[in-house]
């Protein structure tokens, strides 16, 4: 087999199973070699397809669904240049083509004469393989039944032209890669440098889940609308009360999105000064980006907003135009103020400058949308819509009696208080 021949997809996440099948197919008739230690590797290469499929929830022909997953995850210059975009042009062309020659005899091996000659029948569970109902650990359902759709379809392709441009229209619909494949990231700091690193469960929350707060949510979605369409669009700061549906309309938005190529990371005020490293990973990627910071607030003492305030606006390096920076607080201005940076005797004798310093984080996002508290007659709505979604069975009357008796021993009248009700209901 011709796996060393190689040009663009070499370097293969898990590829060490692909090189170890490739070398039984060109070493299982060799007397040279014991046949028991050859049935060994082969024995070891079906319990590493099995381990796959309990890991990505894989079905079918498991050696097809390994291949297409290599070809799914590499980012090489050529999956890069398709992802969301489609076909690309140039010589790169060709070497594509030739790698999907050697991928598609991987696909057409036989491997009835291998299974024979070293007494391994066993091939046979992972050529049918029928997976469990248990979820993917490493992709979401949608996904996970995509590759495996891809697999399927690359059997029926006739030719490598015809599985180039499969796998090419895969990466225009879904992406390559981690980000191709994975909605929401977080950042990972360690010894090696900076990684993003997919998120594997996200909340699957759409914005009609959140009851109330239309107008807030149209800002939203009219901010985001303009960013995945390529017009122009503003960082924006989701504020108000506790409670209120600010971050969770923040994940319907990467739920909502997903399809039309937003990515969400996560980055927590610890992580600020790795952003420009963030950046330079993803700033030439075809995706969207939102940088989502939640609950952001600072005290007086901490100075990780400075860090924040450079990558927004400021640098000398323009900010990428396919990045944007969401956030969440309970605190209108970010920065902790004190009244003594107002009083007229003080030790700093520029009284308006310190003012200005803090205010200014606030300042560098363009849209800022308040999320308040609900009154009494809207945490009611609230509640019977809830109660009508997830079918409690219960006198409108005695639901709200006991609504307005939860919240007052639990956070107030708020959007998450309400469901925390209705979960409390449900549980009974």
């Amino acid at each position: 087999m011709r796996e060393q021949e190689l040009i663009l997809y070499r370097d293969l996440e898990d590829g060490e199973l692909l090189h170890d099948m490739a070398w039984l197919m060109d070493h299982f008739m060799d007397e040279f070699y014991n046949a028991e230690d050859l049935a060994g590797l082969f024995y070891e290469c079906i319990h590493r397809l099995l381990e796959l499929a309990g890991n990505f929830g894989f079905h079918g022909n498991l050696w097809h669904c390994y291949l297409a997953n290599l070809l799914v995850n590499n980012e090489n210059s050529y999956s890069c240049g398709c992802e969301i975009r489609g076909a690309i042009d140039g010589t790169i062309n060709e070497a594509a083509l030739h790698d999907i020659k050697i991928f598609q005899e991987f696909y057409q091996y036989d491997f009835r004469p291998m299974t024979e000659k070293l007494g391994v029948p066993e091939f046979g569970l992972i050529e049918h393989y029928e997976s469990s109902r248990q979820e993917s650990k490493v992709y979401n359902t949608r996904i996970c039944a995509r590759i495996c759709e891809l697999a399927e379809k690359f059997c029926q392709n006739h030719t490598p032209d015809e599985m180039k441009d499969t796998l090419t229209e895969f990466y225009k619909e879904y992406g390559v890669g981690k980000f191709g494949l994975h909605k929401s990231f977080r950042i990972v700091h360690d010894e090696s440098g900076v990684h993003i690193v997919p998120i594997l469960n996200i909340a699957h929350v759409k914005l009609d889940d959140l009851v109330g707060y239309e107008l807030p949510k149209q800002k939203l979605v009219e901010n985001t609308e303009a960013f995945v369409s390529g017009r122009k669009a503003n960082n924006c700061l989701l504020f108000g009360d506790a409670g209120t549906g600010k971050s969770s309309s923040i994940k319907a938005i990467a739920n909502e999105y997903y399809d039309r190529g937003l990515r969400i990371i996560e980055v927590y005020k610890h992580q600020f000064q790795d952003l420009n490293e963030v950046i330079t990973q993803i700033k030439n990627r075809n995706y969207r980006f939102i940088i989502y910071m939640d609950d952001l607030s600072f005290e007086e003492f901490e100075i990780e907003y400075k860090y924040l305030k450079a990558v927004i606006e400021g640098g000398l390096e323009k900010k990428p135009e396919n990045i944007l920076i969401y956030a969440t607080s309970n605190r209108r201005h970010l920065i902790r103020e004190n009244y003594s940076d107002k009083e007229e005797i003080r030790e700093d004798m520029h009284t308006s400058d310190t003012v200005q310093e803090k205010l200014s984080l606030v300042y560098r996002f363009g849209v800022t949308i308040y999320f308040g508290k609900p009154d009494k007659k809207e945490f009611q709505h609230i509640v019977s819509v809830l109660a009508q979604r997830y079918g409690v069975e219960m006198e409108e009357e005695a639901l709200l009696a006991e609504a307005n008796k939860w919240e007052l021993s639990h956070g107030g009248l708020s959007g998450r208080t309400a469901q925390q009700f209705i979960d409390y209901l449900l549980g009974k």
